[in-house]
C-alpha cells in the first residue's frame, strides 16, 4: 500500500477536526473535533512508522509508541475536559462557547452583561430599606 492513502485520509480528518473546532459553538463537539484531529495524527504516525519500517531490518516502531502515548493523553484530555464541561454546564445551565464568555471576565468587570455596579447596587439596597416599613 502507498503511503499516500492513509496521508490524504489523515490530511481530510484532520481539516474536519480544524472545522469543527473553528466553527462550532458547543463545547462537547469541540472535545470532539480536537480528538479527530488527534487520531488523525496517530494514523498519520502508524502510516509513517510502517513506511519506514520496510527499509531498515531492525526498527524500534517509534511511531507506534508515540501513538500509544498519544491515546493516553487524548483519553485524560477528554476525561478532564468533559469533567469542566459538565460542572460549566451545571453551574451556567449551557455548554454554549459564547455564551460562557463573561466567565473569564473578572468579578472588577463592571461593563459585562449581567453585572450590577457597585451604585447600582447601594441604590438598590436603599429602596428596599425604604420599602419595608
Amino acid at each position: 500500500m502507498h503511503l499516500v492513502y492513509p496521508a490524504v485520509l489523515s490530511a481530510l480528518l484532520f481539516c474536519t477536526g480544524l472545522y469543527g473546532v473553528l466553527a462550532r459553538r458547543n463545547a462537547i463537539l469541540v472535545l470532539m473535533s480536537v480528538e479527530l484531529m488527534l487520531n488523525a495524527v496517530n494514523l498519520n504516525l502508524v502510516a509513517f512508522d510502517v513506511w519506514l519500517s520496510r527499509t531498515a531490518v531492525e526498527t524500534l516502531h517509534s511511531g507506534q509508541a508515540l501513538t500509544l502515548f498519544t491515546i493516553a493523553i487524548a483519553a485524560a484530555e477528554i476525561g478532564i475536559g468533559l469533567a469542566i464541561v459538565l460542572a460549566v454546564y451545571r453551574n451556567r445551565g449551557t455548554s454554549d462557547i459564547d455564551r460562557l464568555r463573561d466567565a473569564a471576565e473578572g468579578p472588577d468587570d463592571d461593563s459585562a452583561p449581567g453585572r450590577d455596579s457597585d451604585a447600582a447596587a447601594t441604590a438598590r439596597a436603599a429602596e428596599k430599606a425604604e420599602a419595608t416599613p
